[in-house]
């Protein structure tokens, strides 16, 4: 076939034309990497963004270490890294100028030794990546300079495939978004909802075939949230209508159920092992993992998420008493389930199972070092993790532990002296003729309290060391302490002056609220408190860590964001005065119903989270016999028990402000919901404020940040009453009061 010469001319033309742009390109790329701000307008820049020096660090493939020497001019970034630092001052230059006080700070930084003034050298090659960590690719500096990407604009029910969101995602290989709602029309056509409405067409006929595409063509996944960590694996959520598609049982059989797995004759299991898959010890249950072995960095797994079989439990993930997400279109789910993967981090089961492996995730146990003598990557641990197994201590491990086996006899009950007894408050007291004089009860939840209590908490990283012959108490020192506080009396305690009516507080050393008769095991933060309150403390031994750290710090931070961003979605914001926080929070569950399952979704994983630091055994084995919890470096009970144990101290810090404050004293507590006698209905009638409307200082607040209070519920006294009346005694009303009307029935 003929070409004719003026469709040659054109075509060379063209090519001529793209090479000339070209080489102006890489000219005003040379230019750039040569025009960087000062190195004190670079710092100013970074902090007015927000943005940390380990952010800046990630998104450049650099040492955070680094970052910082181009901030103080000690030294300055080479290429390729220099043009991709210059762009990213440039759009933060474009949103936070200057002030304008008649000094320029922008002037450009002297150049840097290895500056050529020739034309751009090429880049040196990339090293290998460590450990299975990839380059950042320059999308994570856009994330840098905007962290919300713009929505997709295709409406939810679309049915066409969009190849590219609207907006460019934070990475490439995972710009549809963490995971996908897999889902099937009458015609057997088969749709992945993704984040942001978008809509994908799926091909694969079968399972098998179905990750093969979500690994090879549907870019879902989730980046690593630590540098030392590993991104999150897709996640598929199979529909009712996939399950049907793909040959799955529309619900579990009795005895499916009891073994949480298909049997291993099924014929979709048999065709993944045709396919050469491989599923994980639990088998293809309700979270399913399928994978084959990695290939060097690259992991090949997909994990399936079915709610038909329970994944989503209806307490954790649902509303208990009125379940949504059966009615859920599939655009919302994933809308619900991506959010929280995005905030929080990519389901992995249950929210406690989460919410443990949200911990591993922020504070990875190992990193890769590079072994000078051969120049290859090697494991080496993290000094701020969780590395590896310990030795147990016996007061710290519940009943059935192997460790405990011939200790005991078969039904006895261990006593404080035996057993660390760190839980949250259980307590319930009388009401005095006074009290009763009041109309209300009202009752006031703590936000996120266990969540609140880890934070700042030092926490043991490594293994016991027992201490014996009455060694001296050292708050520094995370652990379990046997000591006598029987003599510790607040009866009347004294606080800012005002002697308090210690009889109407609990304890704080006991979650039954009672005062102690004896030795007792308590945790290092019980201790503290005991000695700042002014006793003296004299341990008969005690089992201490050595290697301590804030754990849990990252954990905290990261659930606290995604709780109060989510709880600003449904209107309640951080700035609302009391009075517009109360209206806001009882509105907030219409304002976008499934939004609010996303606030009880991080509540469950904060909470969960710490529940699985001492996992109990579930019956998978005799008793003494060792369960799959205790393989891991993540079950530490003496974590758990210090966050117990600090939570229950900060609530009996603020009872203690309060009644030194107003003369106010609790009813009841039960765990984190607080329970006082009011004139009125409503938290504004009964917590205590200064004579400028502002509450008193050290008390319980109202607000949505962690640690502050919302409005639990309101009953009647008469309520109360009634409720002991018909129990034979006094039982722990605080469970009981829910809503915010008052009523006179038999409560919830």
């Amino acid at each position: 076939m003929r070409v004719p010469l003026c469709c040659l001319l054109e075509v060379t033309s063209v090519s001529t034309e793209n090479a000339l742009f070209s080489a102006v390109d890489a000219l005003l790329e040379q230019v750039a990497q040569n025009d960087l701000p000062a190195p004190a307008e670079r710092k100013r820049l970074r902090e007015a963004a927000g943005l940390s020096q380990a952010q800046i660090a990630a998104a450049l493939n650099a040492r955070r270490e680094a970052v910082g020497n181009w901030e103080t001019g000690k030294t300055e970034p080479r290429p390729p890294k220099r043009a991709a630092y210059a762009r990213l001052l440039e759009g933060l230059a474009a949103r936070f100028p200057a002030p304008a006080t008649g000094t320029t700070t922008t002037a450009s930084a002297p150049a840097a030794p290895e500056t050529f003034t020739g034309p751009a050298p090429e880049p040196p090659p990339a090293p290998a990546p460590a450990a299975g960590v990839p380059p950042v690719p320059d999308a994570a500096i856009d994330r840098a300079l905007d962290e919300k990407p713009a929505a997709s604009s295709r409406r939810p029910g679309a049915k066409k495939a969009a190849k590219n969101p609207a907006a460019p995602a934070a990475d490439p290989r995972f710009e549809n978004g963490p995971l996908a709602v897999v889902d099937a029309d009458s015609d057997g056509q088969v749709f992945a909802y993704c984040v942001g409405g978008l809509v994908l067409e799926v091909p694969a006929k079968s399972l098998p075939s179905l990750v093969e595409w979500t690994l090879a063509e549907a870019r879902l996944g989730q980046a690593r949230l630590h540098r030392n960590g590993r991104d999150a694996d897709p996640v598929l959520v199979l529909t009712a209508a996939a399950l049907e598609r793909y040959g799955l049982p529309a619900a579990l059989s009795q005895e499916e159920q009891r073994a949480g797995r298909l049997p291993d004759g099924h014929k979709v299991v048999k065709q993944l092992t045709k396919a050469k898959w491989q599923l994980t010890q639990r088998g293809f249950g309700p979270w399913a993992r399928i994978y084959r072995p990695a290939e060097g960095s690259k992991r090949n797994c997909v994990q399936l998420c079915i709610p038909a079989w329970n994944a989503l439990d209806v307490r954790e993930w649902d509303r208990k008493d009125d379940p949504l997400l059966p009615t859920l279109h599939p655009a919302d789910l994933a809308r619900y389930l991506g959010t929280y993967a995005q905030r929080v981090m990519t389901p992995r089961g249950t929210t406690a199972v989460t919410g443990l492996e949200l911990m591993v995730a922020l504070r990875p146990p190992t990193r890769a070092e590079k072994d000078p003598a051969t120049g290859e990557f090697k494991r080496a641990f993290n000094d701020d993790a969780l590395t590896q197994l310990y030795d147990m201590v016996e007061c710290e491990v519940p009943d059935e532990h192997p460790i405990l086996k011939g200790k005991f006899a078969r039904h006895h009950l261990r006593t404080p002296a035996e057993m660390l007894m760190e839980e949250p408050y259980d307590w319930c007291r009388p009401l005095t003729d006074e009290e009763c004089m009041h109309r209300y009860l009202v009752a006031v939840d703590i936000n996120m309290s266990f969540a609140a209590a880890a934070n700042g908490l030092t926490v043991g990283l490594n293994g016991p060391t027992r201490l014996t012959g009455n060694p001296t108490f050292d708050p520094a020192l995370p652990g379990s302490w046997l000591v006598d506080l029987s003599h510790v009396d607040l009866s009347r305690a004294q606080v800012n002056g005002r002697t308090l009516d210690g009889d109407r507080l609990p304890s704080p050393f006991t979650p039954k609220g009672d005062r102690p008769t004896g030795p007792a095991w308590y945790a290092t933060p019980t201790v503290a408190y005991a000695v700042e309150l002014g006793f003296d403390v004299a341990p008969i031994e005690a089992y201490v860590r050595t290697q301590t750290g804030r754990y849990l710090d990252p954990w905290y931070k990261r659930l606290r964001d995604a709780y109060v961003q989510t709880m600003a979605d449904l209107g309640v914001t951080t700035d609302l005065g009391e009075s517009e926080f109360l209206e806001a929070m009882a509105r907030r569950k219409q304002a976008d119903p499934t939004m609010a399952l996303l606030e009880t979704a991080i509540k469950a994983t904060a909470k969960g989270g710490i529940g699985k630091l001492r996992q109990r055994s579930r019956g998978q084995v005799p008793y003494y016999e060792p369960w799959p919890a205790l393989s891991r470096e993540t079950w530490r009970p003496d974590i758990r028990a210090a966050v117990l144990a600090s939570q229950r101290i900060g609530i009996h810090r603020k009872l203690m402000k309060t009644a030194a404050a107003a003369g106010l004293y609790p009813v009841a507590i039960g765990t984190d919901a607080i329970v006082y006698p009011s004139p009125g209905p409503s938290p504004l009638d009964v917590l205590p404020h200064t004579a400028e409307g502002k509450p008193a200082p050290g008390t319980f607040r109202l607000g949505v940040s962690p640690g502050m209070v919302k409005h639990q519920g309101t009953q009647t006294v008469l309520w109360a009453e009634q409720q002991f009346e018909e129990a034979g005694g006094i039982f722990n009303i605080a469970n009981l009061i829910k809503g915010t009307e008052p009523t006179t029935g038999e409560g919830e």
